[in-house]
């Protein structure tokens, strides 16, 4: 398997598409009112994913852009995978039955591991494991809170989980276009034999080469934010790098 999958993300604050810098909701730049139409233009440009975050959710610990996501799933041609404020099995079920293709479980992994879990049992193929690292340290509620739980050792505990992938962000990047941390990402992957998603700091297609690299280490796509917002990653570009059809 050549492929590598790139998902373009939108980030909702208040129903608008905006992208922040090392997860701060003060530093926010808002690149679209309407994130059906960003949705919509992504799969256009001929992305077969993407990564959807409810930012005002992850902070509340619920979701809180409930109608923007659903606008999303219904301009959408691709799968979505989302997260933020996902706690509990009934938000769960909810969005997966709501046209949602995976979940993105963040905070709740440090905090309610049992419950990953059984997301995990009951649903096979459709939790993704979200996780943020700060320094090296697990990061969550929104990133606000830093753990003293090491990323990798988290990643471990869920090794025989059974989750879809797990995405790995180095806050520290992320937002800030100085490139992603290639090493870091690669190294967790070689621990793992869950599939790893990069993201935090995509910056130029040379990030793009470097993480391709790395697929049969383990690193199975990235995510893109702020570079494909601001141009400095072109659509076309990407996907013939990455090898989709």
């Amino acid at each position: 398997m050549n492929g590598f999958t790139l998902y373009p993300a939108i980030d909702l604050k208040q129903g608008k598409v905006v992208r922040l810098k090392r997860g701060d909701m003060a530093q926010a730049t808002v690149y679209a009112e309407d994130p059906a139409e960003q949705a919509r233009a992504f799969a256009a440009q001929g992305f077969r994913w993407l990564h959807v975050v409810d930012l005002d959710g992850a902070f509340a610990g619920q979701p809180a852009n409930a109608e923007a996501v659903a606008r999303i799933l219904g301009a959408a041609s691709m799968p979505v995978q989302l997260g933020g404020g996902i706690r509990n099995m009934a938000t769960v079920e909810a969005w997966l039955q709501g046209g949602v293709t995976r979940v993105i479980l963040g905070s709740a992994a440090v905090k309610d591991p049992v419950f990953v879990r059984e997301a995990c049992r009951a649903f096979p193929g459709r939790v993704v494991v979200g996780i943020d690292a700060r320094g090296g340290m697990v990061a969550t509620e929104g990133w606000a809170e830093t753990s003293t739980l090491p990323a990798r050792e988290l990643a471990l505990r869920f090794e025989d989980a059974g989750a879809a992938a797990i995405v790995y962000t180095d806050i520290d990047r992320d937002g800030m276009l100085g490139g992603v941390n290639v090493e870091a990402t690669r190294e967790l992957a070689l621990a793992l034999a869950t599939p790893v998603i990069a993201s935090g700091g995509v910056a130029s297609l040379d990030d793009l080469v470097a993480l391709k690299a790395a697929r049969e280490d383990g690193i199975e796509g990235c995510i893109l934010g702020r570079a494909l917002y601001d141009g400095r990653i072109e659509p076309v570009k990407a996907l013939e790098l990455a090898g989709a059809p």
